[in-house]
């Protein structure tokens, strides 16, 4: 007898065969592949573009460092680095702390996290970029502060809600799991939250593999759950470090993704961001990496996800 899910798998991998075999023309192009560089650290923005490169990943998401009117990434010297590089910019990774938490009972701190979305929604739109990721509380707050997060997190964006209307810049609700943050930690939590508010700039998902792995029942029917809301997946294995390294079902991922249509889709990508599993990641932006341990994660989890591409897709 099977384990339940084994048998979520199989029907993920029947329901995926079924499709390919009835329109085999929507499997051919494959997955867009980008990589999150704020894992990188204080490395310089054209050594991280020349990592990308070499490794043939064709998209970044950039490290959304905007926490002030002088701190930050500038529009013009990012479009001209990765033009050099012949990179494109997929979307901005949010960083929402307690210090810029739009669900905080601190005004100054809900303020803080308005400008700071308004900020990194400007700058996306310079360079060329789809999304900016947004959590709807503080990563690394895991001790809850009232019972009106909900209320204060949904008030808080939907003043700022314009801007990405405003820029053609699509919000993206990322559900982070239950041990970094405390408001929004699932895919039905996400949906809930996008249709509360009812915006149209606020229409989009940032899923993320790893936080499913404790969340959700099923990594593949969360990530169908999200359905055309969804513009990025953040990928790790299950030890949150580099593809292919844990025992993550990255087939039954790729199976999950084609089977709605994912790879058809206008702005969409699947975004490696490989952080290692403490509750607060945040400290790694700003400090020193070993470029080599980074160059490894890069180059073997490309190589890994492009070769169960190829393996699902032959199937």
């Amino acid at each position: 007898m099977k384990q339940n899910y084994e048998l979520k798998n199989e029907r993920i991998r029947a329901d995926f065969l079924a499709a390919k075999a009835a329109d085999p023309e929507r499997f051919t192009a494959p997955l867009r592949f980008s990589w999150s560089n704020w894992g990188f650290g204080l490395e310089t923005l054209e050594t991280s573009a020349k990592r990308l490169c070499d490794a043939g990943i064709p998209y970044i998401e950039l490290h959304g460092n905007h926490h002030g009117p002088d701190l930050g990434y500038r529009a013009a010297d990012v479009n001209r680095i990765l033009g050099e590089y012949g990179l494109a910019v997929s979307g901005i990774c949010g960083i929402y702390s307690p210090d810029n938490d739009l669900s905080s009972n601190r005004p100054i701190q809900r303020q803080a996290a308005i400008d700071y979305i308004r900020r990194e929604a400007e700058f996306t739109a310079a360079v060329g970029g789809k999304y900016v990721l947004v959590c709807p509380g503080a990563v690394g707050r895991t001790v809850r502060y009232d019972d009106s997060e909900w209320e204060r997190s949904l008030d808080s964006l939907s003043r700022v809600a314009d801007e990405f209307v405003k820029y053609g810049v699509r919000c993206a609700i990322e559900p982070i799991r239950s041990a970094e943050t405390t408001v929004v930690n699932r895919v039905a939590q996400a949906n809930a939250y996008i249709d509360a508010l009812n915006h149209p700039g606020v229409q989009h998902i940032n899923g993320d593999v790893f936080h499913m792995l404790t969340e959700e029942a099923h990594i593949g029917e969360a990530i169908l759950q999200c359905g055309k809301r969804l513009t990025n997946l953040h990928l790790a294995d299950t030890t949150r470090g580099t593809l292919g390294t844990g025992s993550l079902d990255l087939d039954t991922v790729i199976m999950a993704l084609y089977l709605m249509g994912y790879n058809t889709w206008e702005s969409t990508w699947v975004t490696p961001e490989p952080l290692g599993a403490g509750a607060d990641p945040y400290p790694m932006a700003n400090s020193k990496v070993d470029p080599a341990i980074l160059d490894r994660m890069v180059f073997d989890s490309y190589r890994y996800f492009r070769e169960r591409e190829a393996a699902v897709l032959a199937l």
